[in-house]
């Protein structure tokens, strides 16, 4: 067969195809095919990328491809090192690899003699006088220095805001405004099943119509005393107190 570069070569020349169209076809860059036409084979990005590369450029010229891959291999491919030893050298290799290590002869003498100095040593301790005795004379020490430290408790901290719930439970008239003044709920009037939004912030100026709302601060229930006149609570973070009507800021 002749050169794989040339027969690729000739084969797109006869065909009348520029380089630029075969690389917009195949999804090729024209450097590798260039490459592949001058068998600058060290040029490419490995063998595996020159055998698809050569599929891919023989198949759209019509080329036998798996003849220029054949011919590829046979070149410039060579046999693995491993593929050229014997049989037989192979099998004694892996039996040589399964065996487990031999253990030296002199190996079970250490160990018992090992063995009979902890021993030894063991007995030795257990038979010092004193020992035993003085560790009975101080039972107290002993339970003190194992006994557990009692767990502290730990206060959960205070919020720093005030996060106000209200449900109407008849209807009433409702203004809050925050610490800097801003109207959150601007003068509204609610009926029972009727949503109130839940607000929050570090300070709130509530005025109710009436007592006829359910109030929760901070989740905890408020209870809201009955009053012939509209209510003003002012509330933080550690208080809700009552308020005249007349403290700033005021909902007109």
């Amino acid at each position: 067969m002749a050169d794989i570069g040339s027969t690729l070569r000739e084969a797109r020349m006869r065909a009348r195809i520029d380089m630029s169209e075969v690389e917009a076809r195949t999804k090729i860059r024209a450097k590798y095919l260039r490459a592949i036409e001058n068998e600058e084979w060290d040029l490419l990005p490995g063998p595996i990328y020159a055998k698809s590369f050569l599929r891919t450029y023989g198949d759209y010229l019509g080329l036998d491809s798996r003849m220029l891959i054949d011919e590829f291999k046979r070149r410039y491919e060579h046999p693995a090192v491993t593929d050229q030893r014997p049989i037989a050298a192979l099998g004694r290799e892996r039996e040589r690899r399964a065996r487990p290590p031999r253990m030296p002869a002199w190996a079970p003498v250490g160990i018992a003699v090992a063995v009979v100095v902890v021993l030894l040593f063991i007995v030795g301790i257990a038979s010092q006088p004193g020992s035993a005795p003085s560790a009975a004379r101080r039972p107290h020490h002993t339970a003190r220095h194992h006994q557990r430290p009692r767990p502290t408790s730990v206060r959960p901290a205070a919020p720093r805001s005030v996060t106000l719930q209200l449900t109407p439970t008849g209807t009433v008239y409702v203004c809050l405004v925050n610490g800097r003044g801003t109207k959150l709920i601007d003068e509204r009037t609610f009926t029972v099943g009727q949503p109130i939004p839940v607000e929050r912030a570090g300070r709130l100026l509530l005025t109710l119509g009436n007592a006829s709302v359910r109030m929760k601060v901070n989740g905890k229930l408020v209870p809201v005393a009955p009053s012939a006149q509209p209510i003003r609570l002012l509330m933080t973070p550690s208080a809700v107190t009552h308020i005249p009507l007349s403290q700033a800021p005021t909902c007109p």
